[in-house]
């Protein structure tokens, strides 16, 4: 049994993860979090190591990958593959659930080396 505290919350400026299921709450395999963000917020473009499923569970998101922008609505669920640069753009305020293998981590272009996404640690 795992138990959301706030330790398990990475606020940055786009937006609010609350580390859900992951390594460093118990979990062998998988990550799972929440992620809140405000309208008007666009993510850096970025990709992961590994594929992301995100179910939006209120409002929408707008996601660019490979040269096509997708809206995804409350409800619907997208999968991101891995290594595929993306970039979320939030319209209207959006909240969804994200699962990913644990080991996953994130390249910026134009930056050295990857990053670890803390709320999946």
């Amino acid at each position: 049994m795992i138990t959301t505290s706030p330790e398990h919350v990475t606020i940055t400026p786009n937006a609010t993860m609350t580390g859900l299921a992951a390594p460093s709450r118990g979990s062998a395999e998988l990550s799972t979090w929440h992620v809140d963000m405000p309208a008007g917020i666009t993510g850096p473009e970025h990709s992961v190591s590994r594929e992301q499923v995100w179910t939006v569970t209120a409002g929408s998101l707008e996601v660019t990958s490979d040269g096509r922008t997708e809206k995804v609505t409350t409800g619907q669920t997208l999968v991101l593959p891995p290594d595929v640069l993306r970039r979320i753009h939030a319209a209207e305020p959006f909240q969804a659930y994200v699962a990913m293998r644990a080991d996953g981590v994130a390249s910026v272009p134009g930056t050295e080396g990857t990053r670890v996404l803390p709320w999946a640690q």
